[in-house]
């Protein structure tokens, strides 16, 4: 077991179920990630999630999130950081479920920079991920300019252009909140071709969230998963970095 997932599992009070007794499968690393969220109609939600999804609510609503950021230093257990696949952008669009009494994260899609993470994803973990020419760098005074154009083959045009960066220090979202109640989830949660429900655990050390700003110059990617929103986010928060553990999915239902 590598010293980075020794550390993690030394620190696991912030969770609300035990890690996995089954093997975990990859670390990665999770950098200048923006939380961008918007609350939704309960019925609107309720016609996109597959029925065998239930919808979590806060305050009534629905929430729909997006989040660009980069992945870094992924590896495998088996394996060492593989050049070609261990660093790429992503941009994912997510609601939130429960089941079993676990909640987790449901993705409309996962937008990546890499066809190789792509194709291991969707048949691996049965996400929607599809390919998308991006790029992100700093733009000055601490912000960062990013650009997402998805060009997978027979997806929806789906684009984000964003400036975006941190207001402020570091803390922890207190339990009974919103932000608390939007990030601490650890599991994702898709359906295979036959409608069968997959569960994938992850694990990392509480969100260190950061007041956030961003300027959403162009934002198409809610607009492809069928919810288009309007206005600001209600809620936004950025993280400049997080460790990851995740093992393998498991059949639920």
């Amino acid at each position: 077991m590598s010293h980075l997932v020794e550390d993690l599992a030394a620190d696991v009070g912030h969770r609300p179920w035990p890690l996995p007794e089954r093997p975990w499968v990859m670390t990665q690393r999770w950098s200048d990630l923006l939380f961008a969220h918007w609350p939704v109609a309960p019925s609107v939600m309720r016609a996109l999630v597959p029925e065998s999804m239930p919808i979590d609510l806060y305050d009534g609503h629905a929430w729909l999130t997006i989040a660009p950021f980069r992945i870094s230093d992924l590896r495998s257990r088996a394996s060492p950081t593989l050049p070609w696949l261990s660093s790429f952008l992503e941009l994912n669009v997510r609601t939130y479920v429960t089941l079993d009494g676990k909640p987790g994260v449901w993705f409309f899609s996962l937008d990546a920079a890499s066809w190789l993470a792509v194709l291991g994803a969707r048949a691996f973990y049965h996400l929607p991920y599809l390919h998308a020419s991006m790029r992100s760098r700093s733009s000055g005074n601490g912000s960062l300019a990013y650009r997402s154009r998805r060009d997978h083959p027979g997806a929806p045009a789906a684009e984000l252009e964003a400036r975006y960066g941190s207001m402020g220090r570091a803390y922890q979202s207190t339990s009974g909140t919103l932000e608390h109640w939007l990030t601490e989830r650890y599991c994702l949660y898709a359906t295979d071709s036959r409608g069968r429900v997959y569960r994938a655990d992850i694990h990392h050390r509480p969100w260190p969230l950061e007041p956030a700003f961003a300027e959403l110059t162009r934002e198409t990617m809610t607009k492809a998963a069928g919810i288009p929103v309007a206005g600001a986010p209600a809620c936004m928060s950025f993280t400049r970095s997080i460790d990851v553990v995740v093992w393998w999915p498991e059949r639920v239902r």
